[in-house]
């Protein structure tokens, strides 16, 4: 197929036959990676044993952004949830997301939110909203709407998974949710903020990233912040990617065996590097260098109540 598409190329063919092979092209490569993603998960699922003891090997990435798909996978067969539903925020245009290889390989239901009117158009343009139950809305998450918006989503205390990636405010909206009681919550932490205290950004209803510093660095909370949240909620640290950007926890009457997590068992710094100067241009800065870009600006913590010096 690539060579025919290379050869209507240099001959010049209408471009509409050749974008026509394009995207048949990427369906196939899709259908692949799902297929072989299937057997993976069948792997994972028949060493349960092995993956209990560790989670981060059941790692792939067939439309995540790092490992994620197969922990989520796992967690799924492994736990047996009864409600195939999930909602997550913060998707941008969907094509990489934690929730679109649970929405096409298990038939889930599910709703995504985003910011960008573009992001939802593109959503919605796609053959995945009629080919699956997915629903799509653009809006900006604070903790004043979080619950009307998934009550308008699900009429039940009951979910599946529940994704909340929004680069800012996502521990503030964690703790404002409380009329869906998921069986997963996966939360973005900033690894940047350490293993050892439990701290936020202060909460700013418009809150957003690259306005908040040049750098790009400055949003979300600790890994132990979130921790010390879910234990408020009955939820258990069990994962997070090797990546070092997404945890995981689960609500603790579903356990059934998954081993709950200090986080100094669970933290992994962050392997990727987004800083930017002053004109937004990637810096590449390593771990260390990008921490002390930071240092100084105003954090909340979690555990004193206090706003104080990052």
């Amino acid at each position: 197929m690539i060579k025919n598409i290379f050869a209507k190329m240099n001959s010049g063919q209408n471009i509409n036959n050749i974008n026509a092979d394009l995207n048949a092209l990427q369906t196939a490569i899709q259908e692949l990676k799902i297929l072989e993603a299937k057997s993976i998960a069948a792997q994972h699922l028949a060493n349960t044993e092995t993956i209990l003891k560790d989670l981060n090997k059941a790692e792939f990435k067939v439309f995540s952004q790092w490992g994620d798909d197969g922990i989520i996978q796992f967690l799924v067969d492994y736990l047996a949830i009864e409600h195939h539903t999930f909602i997550e925020f913060g998707v941008e245009n969907y094509v990489e997301s934690n929730t679109r290889f649970l929405l096409m390989n298990n038939c889930w239901k599910g709703s995504v939110l985003d910011g960008s009117e573009t992001n939802i158009n593109q959503i919605k343009k796609s053959n995945l909203y009629w080919q699956y139950h997915l629903q799509a809305k653009c809006t900006f998450i604070h903790k004043d709407n979080i619950n009307t918006l998934i009550s308008e989503y699900s009429n039940q205390k009951e979910l599946g998974i529940l994704v909340i990636d929004v680069d800012g405010n996502d521990y503030w909206i964690w703790e404002a949710i409380d009329v869906v009681q998921p069986t997963i919550v996966i939360v973005e932490y900033n690894s940047l903020f350490g293993n050892e205290r439990a701290i936020t950004i202060p909460y700013q209803s418009n809150f957003r990233r690259t306005e908040a510093h040049h750098s790009n660095l400055f949003y979300g909370a600790s890994l132990k912040a979130l921790q010390v949240l879910a234990a408020t909620k009955n939820y258990a640290l069990v994962a997070c990617n090797n990546n070092g950007n997404n945890a995981f926890f689960v609500r603790k009457d579903q356990l059934k065996g998954l081993k709950e997590l200090s986080v100094k068992q669970a933290y992994k710094q962050a392997t990727f590097r987004e800083s930017r100067d002053q004109q937004g241009k990637l810096t590449y800065l390593n771990f260390d260098d990008a921490v002390q870009v930071i240092k100084g600006l105003s954090v909340f913590n979690i555990e004193s109540g206090q706003v104080e010096p990052f």
